[in-house]
C-alpha cells in the first residue's frame, strides 16, 4: 500500500458516454491516482473504448465481470485491486475537478477521527443534491419526509436543512456518489455490504464507519458534478425495485423499531405497497425520456 496514494474505484453497467470524461477527469487530479474500472457486464462498449484509449496508462486498470453482480459488490472487487492509502468510490456520471481528490484527503486528514468524507454533489445547472448530507433513513424520519412535516421541532427528516457548512462538518451520511476513505477504514468496515444490490448501501456504510467509532465528514466546499442516473435511465423499474428492496434491508439492519415483528411486517407491506403504486409512473417516465442523440 503506497502512502499519499488515491485508488480511485468506478463502477459501471451500460453508463454511457460520461463514463470517458468521468475517468479522464479522474486521471487529470492533480495528485497521484489510480483509476479502477470496475464493469458490471456492459453492451455498450465504453469500458473497452476506455482501455483503447488510454492503452499506455499504468495507472488505469478495466476490470469485467460477466454479469451485473451489483454496486456493493463490484466496488469492494474494485479495492481489493487499491494500491493506494485511500480509496475512493465515484459515479461514473460524476465529474471531479484536479484538486478534488487533495481537498478531500485533507479534509478527512482534519479531523482525527475521521472515516469518511463526501463532497456537496450538484446538477450540471448548479442544484445542490439533498443527499449530499443526510440523516440515518429512520422509519419515522422517512415519514416524516414523505408527508413533508419536517420544519417543526422533534420532527426531523431524512435530509438536512439550511445552508450547507463552508468547511468540514461532521454528519450521519452523505452521498454515495463520491465518498473516500482510508483504506485502513474500509478494510475495518469491511467494505459495502453486497446484499444491497443497488441504492441505501451508502447509507449503510456511513453507519457502520460510524459504528466503528470513526466520523462521517462532509466537505462543505468541496462541489462535484453528477448528472444524475447514467445507467439507471433505461430500466428505471429495476431500480426501483432494488431501491425499495434496500431501503427494507437498511430499515431490518438499523431501526430497532422494527424488531417488533407486527410493525416490520406493516412497514413491509408499505414499502411493497409504495413500489407497485407507483410503478406506472415509473414505466411511463420511461417511456416519455427522449433518446439521447449520443
Amino acid at each position: 500500500m503506497d502512502e499519499q496514494y488515491i485508488s480511485i474505484v468506478i463502477v459501471t453497467a451500460d453508463s454511457g458516454p460520461s463514463t470517458r470524461e468521468c475517468v479522464n477527469r479522474a486521471l487529470a487530479s492533480d495528485v497521484a491516482v489510480e483509476v479502477i474500472v470496475v464493469d458490471n457486464g456492459s453492451e455498450d462498449g465504453e469500458p473497452e473504448a476506455i482501455a483503447r484509449a488510454h492503452s499506455d496508462l499504468g495507472n488505469l486498470h478495466i476490470l469485467y465481470n460477466r454479469s451485473n453482480l451489483g454496486f456493493g459488490a463490484a466496488a469492494n472487487i474494485g479495492a481489493t485491486q487499491a494500491r493506494g492509502d485511500h480509496v475512493v468510490f465515484l459515479n461514473p456520471d460524476c465529474m471531479l475537478q484536479p484538486g478534488t481528490m487533495r481537498r478531500m484527503r485533507e479534509a478527512l486528514a482534519s479531523r482525527r477521527n475521521g472515516g469518511l468524507v463526501g463532497a456537496v454533489i450538484q446538477s450540471p445547472d448548479g442544484a445542490v443534491d439533498p443527499s449530499s448530507r443526510r440523516r440515518d433513513p429512520l422509519l419515522q424520519r422517512v415519514r416524516n419526509t414523505l408527508r413533508g412535516k419536517t420544519d417543526s421541532v422533534g420532527l426531523d427528516g431524512v435530509h438536512v436543512p439550511g445552508p450547507l457548512p463552508q468547511g468540514v462538518s461532521v454528519e450521519e451520511a452523505v452521498s454515495g456518489a463520491l465518498m473516500m476513505l482510508p483504506m485502513r477504514v474500509f478494510e475495518r468496515c469491511r467494505g459495502f455490504d453486497e446484499d444491497f444490490f443497488l441504492h441505501f448501501e451508502d447509507l449503510d456504510l456511513c453507519r457502520r464507519v460510524r459504528d466503528a467509532g470513526y466520523e462521517v465528514l462532509l466537505a462543505g466546499d468541496v462541489c462535484v458534478e453528477h448528472a444524475g442516473g447514467g445507467s439507471s435511465h433505461h430500466r428505471p423499474v429495476f431500480v426501483s425495485r432494488h431501491k425499495h428492496t434496500g431501503m427494507w434491508r437498511w430499515l431490518r439492519n438499523h431501526d430497532p423499531v422494527l424488531r417488533k415483528p407486527w410493525i416490520a411486517a406493516v412497514v413491509w407491506l408499505g414499502i411493497w405497497s409504495h413500489f407497485l403504486i407507483t410503478l406506472p409512473g415509473t414505466r411511463a417516465g420511461k417511456r416519455k425520456r427522449p433518446v439521447s442523440d449520443d
